[in-house]
């Protein structure tokens, strides 16, 4: 009899978080606006009924997170406009600022009194903890499904691993990138880092999408890893022929400081951090504060989250 792979789902808190916040116009008993909440639990409880999880991760970015990679690019994740609200009244930005700051503490509280594992490590990004929790032995032979929106995790597809892009509900893996990208996820972040990232204010090689990189670069498609020195001998090898060769042949610097930044291969994660998500995920409590959630969605005016129904998946847990 074939065993049923343990499944974990990994959310990505603030890409989810901020979407929620962005879209969901939805008011507090004190009229302040509290739809990131509201919207990230009701996503969960919906995440939670289709995919049946045995453990659900939501992997935060720590303090100075992004300190690492800017260190690499002073300009990363800098000029990022602020987001179009779903609102049908007027907010400063200061106001904007100081209310995400406020729902994401209470979104945080709220998590706290569920059997959800919520992961962070100073100095290190979301995306460096999903990439160590893809890793871990703890989940060895589980399934992994990552909910995120940002492509920077496709370079982590493999047989237990896919993506569920929550916006455009694509549920991306190995075998889809292969055929419909032309990448194998092992060259995913190689691939990345010759186009680079415009919502990471990240450079590319001029005028090279990944619809050039797969057809300039074929070989990137095999399920061998492949480095910046491969890429960059066949394109010299090649320059004569097209353009692009010679723009990526010239652009090494860029390419080599992209790929700091975008591969997630090895995530930067110091020793003591690791011990410290270790131990977050085999200390996991089971115990659910219903008494206290309900007090809180009371506070919050919250009557649209049936949680009976999220509470029942961590139950049969």
């Amino acid at each position: 009899m074939i065993q049923k792979k343990k499944r974990v789902l990994i959310i990505d808190g603030m890409n989810n978080f901020i979407r929620c916040y962005v879209v969901d116009p939805t008011m507090d008993v004190n009229g302040n606006p509290i739809g990131g909440v509201t919207g990230f639990l009701k996503t969960l409880q919906k995440n939670i009924r289709e995919t049946t999880p045995d453990m659900v991760l939501i992997c935060w970015e720590g303090v100075n997170g992004s300190q690492r990679r800017r260190s690499i690019d002073k300009n990363y994740k800098l000029g990022r406009k602020p987001p179009r609200l779903n609102r049908q009244y007027e907010i400063s930005p200061e106001e904007q600022r100081e209310n995400k700051i406020q729902q994401q503490i209470r979104l945080i509280e709220y998590l706290d009194q569920l059997p959800v594992v919520q992961l962070s490590a100073d100095g290190t990004e979301a995306d460096d903890v999903i990439a160590w929790a893809v890793q871990s032995k703890h989940f060895a032979g589980w399934q992994k499904l990552i909910l995120s929106n940002d492509k920077d995790f496709y370079q982590l597809c493999d047989d237990d691993t896919i993506i569920v892009r929550p916006t455009s509900k694509e549920v991306v893996n190995k075998k889809r990138l292969i055929e419909e990208v032309g990448i194998h996820p092992a060259n995913f972040g190689l691939a990345r880092s010759i186009v680079g990232d415009k919502s990471d204010n990240l450079a590319g090689v001029p005028r090279v999408g990944l619809a050039t990189v797969a057809k300039r670069f074929p070989f990137l498609k095999e399920d061998k890893e492949y480095n910046i020195k491969d890429v960059l001998e066949h394109a010299k090898k090649n320059e004569a022929q097209a353009k692009a060769y010679a723009s990526v042949a010239e652009s090494k610097d860029l390419i080599d400081k992209n790929y700091q930044i975008m591969q997630l291969y090895t995530p930067i994660i110091s020793a003591q951090s690791r011990t410290k998500l270790s131990w977050a995920v085999e200390n996991i409590s089971k115990s659910v504060n219903k008494t206290k959630i309900r007090v809180m969605l009371m506070q919050d005016g919250i009557a649209s989250l049936n949680l009976d129904q999220m509470l029942a998946f961590f139950k049969n847990q």
